[in-house]
């Protein structure tokens, strides 16, 4: 009997949530984020000093998002059959470099190489972080991804902020002081794949197929499934989509239609994006609770009558509603990606990697295509197009309800 409790207790102990690990790789993914989001906070520079036209600024989110989405499913398929540990230090140094190599950036195809090595280091770092976070989340894996998620979010919104305090007033060449901060994630990340290195075990119940039996997803047919898995990645294109419209066009349609400086428009960027870290966090713990499915039927329907108002407003207005719409969008991501899992258990780093993959490449495609329209009509034009794509939220009512039965 004694023998029993031990053993429980220790499997217990085994499952808690690693909280210590989820911060870490909360700190991580804000890290990689900051990096990233830097990116498209300096389009303005590099548009004003490179004299670049709508299209050519698609192009380096395009080049990005690519070298970010192409790798991440193969790297996703790969690790969960032979998880790499180490691999997250290595995303990171990846990431380093581009950005050094951009705060020298002085030609166009210079700046795309930048952004291709920052991009590849994304698609290394992200199946596995989330890989982590599953495995630290001691079963909250909404929370978890949540966790995880969040980092990023306020990374990218960080991007903006830092730019106007410390890029725009003194030049592109100060892009190069935030290797520190990559070179400070690199050495944390060398602690984390060690704790990783030794907990592989915690993968194990997630990929036994005798657990998938009290699973929710093993009653579904395949055909259920992957209808399910089509639903989820039209969301995602449409949730993609109209972030890259904020994210890479945001500050041009400010400066476009209210005369705002670039400075100003990088500070209301910065609180589009805070307000999408605060969506993201709370969009997992939620759909812990009530189930994923409501989580992403309000976050991306919900979100329709703030994006359809936006294009009309004046500037405190557009301020206000862009501060919801990213509060509210953004919630869906951490549930769309765990209900995706629990659609195929045991396939944690391939439906990360596919999933983040496909968003950040729905990401640049649209951003080039934006861009292109932005130069052939206005970048007003874009932004009233794009507020019709949250109605594509009604197809979340065709996804099978997974609550109650996991």
């Amino acid at each position: 009997m004694d023998t029993s409790n031990k053993t429980s207790n220790s499997t217990q102990a085994a499952e808690n949530t690693a909280f210590a690990v989820l911060l870490a790789v909360s700190f991580m993914h804000l890290s990689n984020d900051t990096l990233q989001s830097l990116i498209p906070a300096m389009y303005p520079l590099l548009k004003e000093g490179l004299a670049l036209n709508f299209s050519q600024v698609g192009l380096i989110t395009l080049v990005f998002q690519l070298c970010s989405s192409i790798f991440q499913p193969v790297i996703g398929w790969y690790t969960d059959k032979k998880p790499q540990p180490y691999s997250l230090p290595a995303g990171m140094a990846f990431s380093m470099i581009g950005v050094i190599m951009l705060s020298f950036a002085h030609t166009f195809p210079f700046v795309l190489f930048s952004v291709a090595l920052t991009g590849l280091g994304s698609s290394v770092l992200h199946p596995e972080a989330s890989r982590l976070a599953y495995m630290a989340s001691g079963g909250k894996r909404g929370l978890a991804q949540s966790i995880f998620q969040v980092g990023g979010n306020f990374g990218s919104s960080l991007g903006p902020l830092l730019a106007a305090l410390l890029i725009a007033p003194y030049g592109q060449g100060n892009l190069i002081w935030f290797a520190i901060l990559a070179l400070c994630c690199i050495l944390l990340m060398v602690r984390v794949s060690r704790w990783y290195k030794t907990n592989l075990h915690r993968l194990k119940p997630a990929e036994k197929p005798k657990v998938a039996k009290h699973g929710s997803v093993d009653y579904l047919p395949k055909k259920t499934v992957y209808f399910a898995l089509g639903i989820l990645l039209v969301l995602i294109f449409s949730k993609y989509i109209y972030l890259c419209s904020i994210t890479s066009y945001y500050t041009f349609y400010l400066i476009d239609k209210f005369g705002v400086s670039i400075q100003h428009s990088q500070y209301f960027l910065f609180l589009y994006l805070f307000a999408a870290a605060v969506g993201t966090f709370l969009g997992g713990p939620i759909g812990d609770r009530i189930g994923r499915k409501y989580v992403i039927w309000i976050s991306i329907l919900g979100v329709a009558p703030f994006t359809l108002a936006m294009p009309h407003l004046n500037l405190l207005w557009t301020v206000i509603f862009s501060v919801c719409i990213g509060f509210i969008l953004s919630s869906a991501f951490s549930a769309i990606l765990v209900y995706a899992q629990e659609l195929m258990p045991g396939k944690v780093g391939l439906i990360a990697g596919f999933f983040f993959g496909f968003a950040f490449g729905v990401a640049g495609i649209g951003s080039a295509f934006l861009g292109k329209l932005a130069d052939s009509t206005s970048i007003e034009h874009v932004y009233l197009i794009c507020s019709f794509l949250p109605l594509i939220g009604l197809i979340t009512a065709f996804l099978p309800n997974l609550k109650g039965r996991s």
